[in-house]
């Protein structure tokens, strides 16, 4: 994955600046993550924002949101609900925005998308391809729109949409400070994982939505897969499974994976799961985490016996600080490669320096401290 990461660097950037053809006064042509090139307002007030919408902040800086007029509201409120009610603490007014639904669940409204009166919708790819013919509606509205996708997991596709919405948003500067140093951080940890020359550790990713008592989804090549991947793990998921979904019980323990780490997130009504996020105590985390290793045969695996068993989570794929996690898995694999870098501490400074919020709560965690 990371053999064409800077290949397309210069390209992103020459991409998104304003073209030498002819354009209404008043806007700037873009070409987005899909190579698609589209007029937009240089000067836009009214965005509708479908998802990345800590990214948007990150990019967009404190009063970002000022300029969002409609969100998709499940996907932020639904998903990752500690997320959204440390957001909403600092900034009540993301209460009062639009909501124009989701798009994967078939509840997109695009009468409430047009009516919310955009200047210009970012959409991720994974919701304009959801959407299909709607996309032609909103552009038949007048309203432009423009593809980010964060979910391709490639530094190539992580900078351009980086740049792309920091050029709509008139945070240039900010954009491109962020796609370096997120560029630089992987950089680093592939370098390191070469330098260290070391068989590649076996590694088993699983959901923790639905509690120990059913093995949850596992990630063949994108989602937590790549990242095990970059981080130069054997994914026992890869070839497996296309995307997601679950493994079978008895491969998984026949593959005896040197690490195990447990996606987590902030499920409201899920009991059993694995819970992680904003406000979330790291022992209720490891309370959630332990029957995981009481499942039959789990007591002989590898990773159990010398507890490297591990929680990340879910809400941090696919984001601009999703380096952070790709370092703590990095390092569970090559501690001694990693000694000096501390992934939380990471994770913590990109926040201080770009976010109007902190990661307080739980987000990557070892179970046997």
């Amino acid at each position: 994955m990371h053999s064409k990461f800077f290949a397309g660097l210069a390209a992103c950037a020459v991409s998104l600046t304003m073209t030498a053809s002819p354009a209404p006064a008043g806007t700037i042509t873009v070409t987005d993550t899909l190579d698609r090139t589209v007029e937009v307002p240089d000067d836009a007030h009214r965005i509708l924002l479908g998802f990345y919408f800590e990214d948007f902040y990150a990019i967009g800086g404190a009063d970002a949101y000022d300029k969002v007029v409609a969100i998709s509201r499940p996907a932020w409120e639904g998903w990752r609900n500690s997320q959204w009610k440390a957001y909403v603490a600092i900034n009540p007014n993301l209460e009062n925005l639009v909501d124009i639904g989701e798009a994967d669940a078939g509840t997109f409204s695009i009468e409430t998308a047009i009516a919310s009166k955009p200047d210009v919708a970012i959409l991720a790819a994974w919701q304009y391809r959801a959407l299909g013919d709607t996309v032609g509606k909103l552009e038949a509205a007048g309203i432009p729109v423009v593809v980010a996708d964060y979910n391709a997991q490639t530094v190539e596709k992580h900078v351009a949409s980086t740049l792309l919405i920091g050029k709509i948003v008139g945070q240039e500067d900010r954009a491109q400070e962020l796609a370096d140093s997120y560029a630089a951080a992987v950089a680093d940890v592939t370098a390191r994982i070469a330098k260290a020359g070391a068989d590649k550790p076996v590694v088993y990713v699983e959901l923790g939505n639905k509690g120990a008592e059913e093995y949850g989804n596992s990630y063949g090549s994108g989602m937590w897969g790549g990242v095990v991947e970059l981080a130069g793990g054997i994914n026992i998921a890869a070839g497996k499974v296309e995307n997601w979904g679950p493994l079978n019980p008895e491969y998984v323990l026949a593959s005896n994976p040197d690490a195990v780490f447990l996606a987590g997130s902030d499920w409201v009504s899920k009991p059993k799961a694995v819970l992680m996020g904003f406000g979330v105590d790291a022992q209720v985390t490891r309370d959630r985490m332990q029957p995981y290793t009481q499942r039959p045969g789990w007591a002989r695996m590898k990773a159990v016996q010398n507890g490297q068993v591990h929680a990340v989570y879910h809400g941090g794929a696919r984001t601009l600080y999703d380096f952070a996690y790709l370092q703590y898995i990095a390092k569970v694999l090559y501690p001694d490669a990693f000694s000096d870098v501390d992934p939380m501490a990471n994770l913590a400074a990109h926040y201080a320096k770009y976010m109007p919020v902190s990661p307080e709560g739980t987000f990557m965690v070892k179970l046997a401290d």
